[in-house]
């Protein structure tokens, strides 16, 4: 309760000014919803709280799937809501994280196995809860028909640009998503505010729009051409996250990709650990320093998009590795990435049973995290 209070003074002080541009600046376009949903998160920075947030996690868990067998054409209803971070804690994570991969093909289901009719519900429920959704699009190669980590062919981001040979190709595959993003109404009709995260980790060279891969000018190309063509479909419900990895180790590079002021909201990084406590702690602190100057010299809010340990083997975890690794610094959430129900290792959150669950109830107790109920 003491956390919630706290939150909400903070956000009603702020909600009126969070989301106006700095002076002499064009205003985005953004409906009421999504400035609310920007003042929250606004509201949780600038009070040195940070909402807890995880990858797809009412979508499946780790010993269930939600999404029954391929064949068929719904989930299964029983695990409608269910969360293996509620099971351990007793709340939602404030931000839930889900992909859109796929989408654009015209699938029914995401490059997880996730069906976009339950995603739709899922997202439209956590919003009612008072959570903030969180998109991400790991979009197959336009060019070879191959996966979004096909890099081989660095002709790909011409290719779907204004005057490239498969530009009005690509446009119909984002009406697929537009038209997705616009399906997401409550049942009164209002469009539901959602943070779009496009084009993420394009510091590294993994992805086929990477650093490597495509010209700055691309990628900053593609990025217009997004933001516009959804504008132009009236999804001001939206909010724009910009979030390299962390290979930048300036401001200048930082930013030396950046599409706008006038486009992004939220400006983050994604990060994992991999070994050592120690290196990730220090990339943390370094790319947090980096993180934070942006986002005031921009007017932005910050956040951790992405980050986690895999498997998290460490029972402490998460009040001995993430929060010192926040340390006190004023971004609006952390997200930690999925828990795989068909991919025994492959998980990041919490859930009953895992040797962390004690070390994760502290975490949620902690006066600095906030979660779904702290946040409504």
């Amino acid at each position: 309760m003491k956390k919630t209070i706290v939150f909400l003074a903070l956000m009603g002080a702020l909600l009126l000014t969070a989301c106006g541009p700095k002076k002499g600046e064009p205003a985005p376009s953004r409906s009421a919803e999504a400035q609310a949903m920007l003042a929250k998160m606004k509201a949780a920075a600038e009070g040195h709280k940070v909402m807890f947030g995880h990858q797809d996690d009412t979508a499946y868990g780790h010993t269930w799937a939600g999404i029954a067998a391929p064949q068929e054409q719904d989930a299964d209803a029983s695990t409608e809501g269910r969360s293996d971070t509620k099971e351990v804690c007793g709340d939602y994570p404030a931000v839930i994280g889900f992909d859109l991969g796929r989408l654009e093909l015209g699938h029914k289901r995401n490059l997880d196995g996730v069906l976009f009719d339950k995603m739709r519900r899922e997202i439209i429920a956590h919003y009612e809860r008072g959570g903030i959704v969180t998109l991400s699009w790991h979009l197959d190669n336009p060019l070879t028909g191959n996966d979004a980590w096909d890099f081989h062919d660095k002709g790909t981001a011409a290719s779907i640009l204004p005057d490239g040979k498969l530009h009005e190709e690509f446009l119909t595959r984002m009406g697929r998503v537009a038209d997705f993003l616009a399906s997401i109404k409550t049942a009164d009709g209002t469009p539901v505010p959602m943070l779009f995260r496009p084009w993420h980790e394009h510091t590294g060279s993994w992805f086929w729009w990477g650093q490597e891969i495509c010209t700055t000018e691309q990628y900053k190309g593609l990025w217009r051409m997004t933001y516009d063509f959804m504008q132009a479909r009236g999804l001001t419900n939206l909010l724009w996250a910009y979030s390299p990895g962390t290979e930048p180790t300036t401001q200048e590079e930082y930013f030396e990709r950046y599409p706008g002021d006038d486009i992004v909201d939220v400006l983050g990084f994604d990060t994992y650990q991999y070994g050592p406590r120690e290196p990730y702690l220090a990339t943390m602190k370094r790319s947090l320093d980096i993180l934070v100057e942006a986002a005031k010299t921009h007017g932005k809010v910050a956040a951790v998009t992405e980050t986690g340990f895999e498997s998290t083997p460490d029972p402490t975890w998460w009040t001995g590795t993430l929060l010192p690794a926040l340390g006190d610094a004023p971004v609006a959430y952390v997200l930690v990435w999925r828990n795989a129900w068909d991919r025994e290792t492959h998980h990041y959150g919490i859930y009953p049973g895992h040797e962390s669950e004690a070390d994760f109830i502290e975490f949620y107790k902690n006066p600095r995290t906030l979660f779904a109920k702290d946040i409504q």
